[in-house]
């Protein structure tokens, strides 16, 4: 799961996150904290501060909240469903940052490996359920119903 590409003499690692009917494009490189979503401040994006919270919760878990630049693109639905789509793939890209640096080092202690492993990015966003995609989708709306379930009201007389 190795995702990275080289721009400008910078590195980037790419996660992709979906949810409902948004996906989501991250990049992730070393730098100073900003977040940028569709060429736009994250503050000036998102309205809703709640979206903000939901973006930021992979970086505060690691306690690693100025430490990258994100730029992200983003298609479809809606702001919370855009939301949730960034944080999946924020996690994804978080994750194969670390998979690059924790196998750059010692390749071949078994015992430190084992550390490594319990420590790493991956098992802590794991355990928080950031790396589980969301599976809810909207379901599709029927001929001869109103919406996907709502029928018309029955009548007897």
């Amino acid at each position: 799961m190795k995702k990275k590409l080289i721009k400008n003499k910078k590195t980037y690692y790419y996660g992709t996150g979906r949810r409902k009917s948004c996906s989501a494009r991250v990049f992730i490189s070393t730098g100073k904290g900003q977040i940028s979503i569709n060429k736009k401040d994250i503050d000036k994006y998102f309205s809703l501060a709640f979206a903000n919270v939901i973006v930021k919760e992979p970086l505060k878990l690691l306690k690693i909240e100025n430490k990258f630049d994100i730029k992200i693109t983003v298609l479809g639905g809606g702001i919370i469903g855009q939301a949730g789509a960034i944080r999946h793939g924020l996690t994804r890209a978080l994750i194969s940052y670390d998979e690059e640096f924790n196998s750059n080092k010692n390749e071949n202690d078994v015992n430190i490996e084992e550390k490594i492993i319990e420590n790493s990015w991956k098992c802590k966003l794991r355990k928080a359920g950031f790396v589980t995609r969301d599976p809810r989708k909207v379901e599709r709306k029927k001929v001869g119903f109103r919406k996907a379930r709502k029928k018309e009201q029955y009548s007897k007389r």
